[in-house]
């Protein structure tokens, strides 16, 4: 953040392929801590280099954030990017040879790093640490790596690895998890009665992770009236206290059908349950003004994680040969490679 600590806790999205007159206004009147980026905003490289750069000659430390965990849920795609495998790949390699799994989920997470970080992003948002439950709304689906809690947490380390081996500050999602969500959080909101612990141990595992993204889902035995991004007995009683999670907690996009309301309110009201950071995804000028001007500077408490979240990539970086990488991880999934193999 700079000197004078303007930058809003919020990450907001933006229209279109360059910056609108509107946001380049909305950027320096009210500099966001983040900015994230979609396929509408992502045509080829030299494009999204141009837009890189018009953003950080407003905002020079805005955080760059991508939704970027391989399979479908890509903002970086061929033929200019390369294409990454779902993480349920993964947990099918672990099935019969989990060491080999390991190594495969954390050369994705550091391929994928590698080209978020060579394309100006500070932040990706990955992996998902939710479960694969049969029966449930197939909007996570192929991105939960197991129905199994303990593939699911080791995995999901491995990516977030990856991800810090090449620099960038990994998010973990949804906690307190979203696997069991019999409807599509996009659309509506899902409601369940009970936390299962199966559901949490992947996130108290990871405790260590930078960042987390909150799930908008209503649990209710312990929130009858709030989704967990807005109630703060989950966000401080489930997520903070019962487990420990330490990073920077971000809200998942406060423009999803699960959550009603007017933004800059709906953003106020996330950060006063517990969030640090509120996100806005819509790339509606109008929205994401209101936003920024609801939310002030993060707390103390959240700019001390966030430091520590940005120390802990800065301190995991080290050098990647990406193409002998992409060999290996390559190899490891191929389909005729001998199950014994290491």
């Amino acid at each position: 953040m700079d000197e004078s600590g303007r930058n809003r806790a919020a990450i907001v999205g933006l229209s279109g392929a360059s910056l609108t007159d509107e946001e380049r206004a909305m950027l320096h009147d009210t500099p966001p801590l983040g900015v994230i980026l979609f396929k509408r905003n992502i045509e080829h490289p030299a494009q999204l280099a141009a837009l890189v750069a018009a953003i950080r000659e407003i905002v020079p430390d805005t955080l760059l954030t991508v939704d970027q965990e391989g399979g479908r849920v890509a903002r970086l795609r061929p033929p200019h990017w390369n294409a990454h495998p779902p993480a349920a790949t993964f947990g099918a390699l672990h099935l019969h040879d989990p060491s080999a799994a390991m190594r495969a989920a954390f050369l994705t997470g550091a391929l994928i790093g590698a080209e978020c970080a060579a394309s100006g992003f500070d932040l990706v948002c990955a992996p998902v640490l939710d479960l694969a439950v049969p029966g449930a709304d197939p909007v996570i689906g192929d991105r939960a790596f197991s129905p199994l809690p303990e593939v699911v947490a080791a995995l999901g380390g491995a990516v977030a690895e990856g991800l810090l081996a090449a620099g960038v500050q990994p998010v973990g999602k949804h906690a307190p998890g979203h696997g069991r969500a019999l409807v599509d959080s996009h659309l509506r909101l899902p409601e369940l009665d009970v936390l299962d612990e199966a559901d949490l141990l992947p996130f108290r595992l990871n405790a260590w992770m930078p960042w987390m993204m909150t799930a908008h889902i209503r649990f209710r035995r312990l929130d009858p009236l709030h989704p967990a991004t807005l109630s703060p007995a989950i966000l401080g009683g489930v997520l903070r206290d019962r487990l420990a999670l330490r990073g920077v907690l971000v809200s998942d996009d406060l423009s999803m059908h699960a959550v009603a309301g007017e933004p800059g309110a709906l953003a106020a009201s996330c950060l006063a349950a517990g969030c640090d950071v509120a996100l806005h995804c819509s790339g509606i000028v109008a929205e994401s003004r209101a936003v920024l001007e609801q939310v002030g500077a993060p707390s103390q408490a959240a700019r001390t994680r966030l430091d520590s979240a940005a120390r802990l990539a800065a301190d995991r970086v080290r050098r990647l040969d990406t193409d002998a990488l992409r060999r290996e991880r390559d190899a490891l999934l191929r389909p005729d490679r001998d199950a014994g193999a290491s």
